[in-house]
């Protein structure tokens, strides 16, 4: 593999190039560059230096801002986590906390009750949402026939009673692989009858019979991602997800199954206002969704949408106060509430018996 030093040379070099050879041959000589990096090194290439960096007189982007104390987490380690990570791999599972570079990932996958948030149909999404640092591709390997038994087999050995399965989109498959995350919710279930499934889903482009699927194959919670307001949507979001889209997947599931729990989530420090965000919660709780969690959205690499605004932990607490006092059963609101997080799973498992009669 290339050392850091030799890679920041290629780049030099290929700034210069840039300038002189044709586009074709410099994709082909930086596709040949990084072909010999590991995962590690590729990840600080995204974060590294861009072309402007090179060039006299290049006019450069505003700085980035910086990092508050509140949002800063210490390096996961430690037994239990190292465990986690051994089972998931021997399991060929993909995790969101490891993809999405989730900052909760030390607190969730340490102590007795550790627990991952499961992404099923592999680690290729169809889609590039400008915020997301899920690989992207038209297509994606075939799915893994054995990843519902996986999956199961895997939850079935936790100690706690919650379990939380996301996945990538996959536009590519007839039916948004709908089939393959019931099939995964219906093992599960099978193997551990006592344990309660929240499954964070894609919108299926719209199709109602896909959304059925999944809600019918037993999960107590069924969560799909506004993500941000609907100003904002066709700069966060992939051109294929739309606002309406998304509410009316939450409003379907729902119409399909009364007794589950719907939930949804927003990311702030976007540039959107507070009438906004007021907005967007007011059409979430119209069609009926119970569950709300707003976190701040943090950049993973330099490619991605840079951070607006950082958002207070005071202004979060006073969202989290007007969500509960328009109705939802549920608010996890804070700088690093996630839309799946281990210290809100109490809460909603609390909900779920409750609206059960437990």
């Amino acid at each position: 593999t290339l050392s850091l030093q030799a890679l920041v040379n290629q780049q030099r070099i290929l700034a210069v190039d840039a300038i002189r050879c044709p586009a074709t041959i410099i994709l082909r000589s930086r596709r040949a560059s990084l072909c010999s990096l590991s995962q590690a090194q590729k990840n600080r290439v995204a974060g590294g230096p861009g072309l402007e960096d090179f060039l006299p007189n290049a006019q450069r982007p505003p700085a980035r801002l910086r990092l508050p104390d509140w949002l800063k987490r210490e390096i996961p380690a430690g037994g239990q986590f190292a465990k986690m990570q051994r089972s998931l791999r021997q399991l060929k599972l993909h995790t969101v906390c490891e993809e999405a570079r989730c900052p909760n990932i030390g607190e969730c996958w340490s102590g007795e009750a550790a627990t991952a948030t499961i992404m099923l149909m592999g680690d290729t999404c169809t889609r590039a949402c400008r915020f997301c640092s899920v690989k992207t591709s038209l297509k994606p390997p075939p799915l893994d026939p054995m990843e519902p038994a996986n999956t199961a087999k895997a939850v079935a050995g936790w100690s706690g009673h919650y379990v939380v399965l996301t996945s990538v989109d996959r536009d590519d498959l007839a039916d948004g692989g709908a089939g393959h995350i019931g099939a995964t919710v219906s093992e599960i279930l099978r193997l551990r009858p006592d344990m309660l499934v929240e499954c964070l889903v894609p919108d299926f482009r719209g199709r109602p019979d896909c959304m059925e699927t999944v809600v019918l194959s037993g999960p107590q919670v069924l969560a799909h991602n506004l993500e941000t307001v609907e100003s904002l949507q066709r700069l966060v979001r992939d051109p294929k997800a739309t606002y309406r889209q998304s509410l009316d997947a939450l409003s379907h599931a729902k119409r399909c199954r009364p007794d589950v729990v719907t939930k949804s989530s927003l990311m702030l420090g976007l540039g959107e206002t507070d009438d906004e965000i007021l907005k967007a919660m007011e059409d979430l709780r119209s069609v009926g969704v119970e569950a709300l969690t707003l976190g701040q959205y943090v950049q993973p690499t330099k490619r991605h949408l840079k951070v607006r605004d950082y958002v207070t932990p005071e202004a979060f607490k006073s969202w989290e106060e007007r969500g509960k006092a328009m109705g939802f059963l549920y608010v996890a609101s804070g700088p690093l509430v996630r839309s799946s997080y281990k210290a809100g799973e109490y809460y909603l498992a609390a909900v779920v018996r409750q609206k059960r009669g437990d």
